[in-house]
């Protein structure tokens, strides 16, 4: 593939315009905006501009970027390209929308990708003649930093599209990894207790946002805590993927969204972005951290043990292979080790001792085993069969 087209000009649409520029593709930038588009650019500018400071790029390659990409408010520049990613905001009528507009522009062969991190592909596909070409391409942000890249088929999509997809992304350096079209896919699904579990424990009483933060990091080996990192992505994104797989998954208690970090989002503190969030950006916040250690272990084994579930419920319904499982947690979200490489070395007998624990304890849902959880600690197996003992 040659030439590629972006529809949507914001972080993400020109984080995918400069792999793929980068990578020596022609790059059309669209959107129906001047002013985004001049954004757009000058925003780019700068990033390759500190890349050059940095030393991680020269000149003449900054330039060879920006000479591959157009920017353009004439959707009609999409004509030739050879597969277009939508990168547009999180609305599935505004996407089907899009995606009619981009099928009469391009050609038969053309492949029509979607960005979304939430929005099933198989619906947005079921807006276009020829929905075997629709594929999910889910980038994370900033996304030429980011290692993964998660490839959802619709119910619709073809194996030849499937596979043109994957080879383009691997031709990228990413690490690809293939998954079901089930709300959230792998990442933001599995990712869900991290947050709300933390939050769980906070609204509990158990530990303050701070402690929290410091256990999961400095005793779970995670690189953010997770208020933190709700703070990084921003309470508003951060909820509204929650409310979107709940809602997706038939209001299933394991996602449902928390009313703390709703009323944060109706008060506009998204985070470091509105300048606060969980924690105070504003000021110079006089933290309380419990370094107690048997403390902070409960807290990351509450969390792990509700992550490993969450990660082994997946296999067992086949959202994806446990080698991408793992890949696309450890590359997507940084964590520390794959939750299915975890669980192996743990053991999933004290995990399920614990998930049952806290079902007891609280009689909802939301702490139910995975049925491959309960036979995995039945018969005494590992999901890995060579992992050490």
């Amino acid at each position: 593939m040659k030439n590629i087209s972006i529809i949507g000009s914001g972080t993400m649409g020109i984080g995918i315009a400069q792999i793929a520029s980068d990578y020596n593709h022609k790059v059309v930038i669209y959107d129906k905006s001047k002013k985004s588009l001049k954004i757009a650019k000058e925003k780019l500018e700068k990033i390759l501009n500190r890349l050059i400071e940095k030393q991680k790029i020269d000149k003449k390659g900054s330039k060879r970027i920006l000479t591959n990409i157009k920017f353009s408010d004439s959707i009609k520049e999409i004509e030739k390209a050879e597969i277009v990613i939508e990168a547009i905001v999180e609305d599935l009528a505004m996407k089907k929308d899009v995606f009619q507009e981009i099928e009469n522009l391009v050609s038969e062969n053309c492949i029509i990708a979607t960005n979304t991190s939430s929005i099933s592909i198989t619906s947005i596909a079921s807006a276009c003649k020829t929905p075997e070409r629709v594929i999910g391409m889910h980038f994370f942000n900033p996304a030429p930093l980011m290692p993964l890249v998660e490839i959802i088929p619709a119910i619709q999509t073809s194996n030849d599209t499937i596979k043109k997809t994957m080879t383009l992304s691997e031709s990228w350096k990413k690490t690809t990894v293939l998954c079901k079209d089930i709300p959230g896919f792998i990442v933001n699904r599995l990712a869900r207790s991290f947050y709300s579990e933390s939050i769980r424990i906070y609204e509990e009483n158990i530990a303050n946002k701070e402690t929290i933060d410091w256990a999961m990091k400095e005793l779970g080996g995670f690189r953010m805590g997770p208020f933190e990192l709700m703070d990084y992505i921003g309470n508003d994104v951060n909820y509204k993927v929650t409310e979107t797989i709940f809602n997706e998954f038939y209001f299933d208690q394991r996602y449902k969204p928390s009313i703390t970090q709703k009323r944060l989002v109706e008060a506009g503190y998204f985070g470091r972005k509105s300048g606060r969030g969980y924690y105070n950006y504003l000021v110079n916040e006089n933290l309380k951290i419990n370094q107690n250690r048997e403390l902070g272990k409960k807290i990351v084994w509450r969390v792990l043990c509700m992550l490993v579930n969450e990660a082994i419920d997946a296999l067992y319904l086949k959202i994806a292979s446990k080698e991408d499982i793992d890949k696309a947690m450890k590359n997507g979200v940084n964590y520390p080790k794959g939750l299915l490489e975890w669980g192996d070395e743990i053991g999933h007998r004290v995990i399920l001792e614990e998930i049952i624990k806290l079902r007891e304890t609280y009689s909802e849902d939301r702490y139910r085993p995975s049925p491959l959880l309960i036979y995995l600690s039945k018969n005494e197996k590992k999901i890995f069969e060579n992992a050490e003992k």
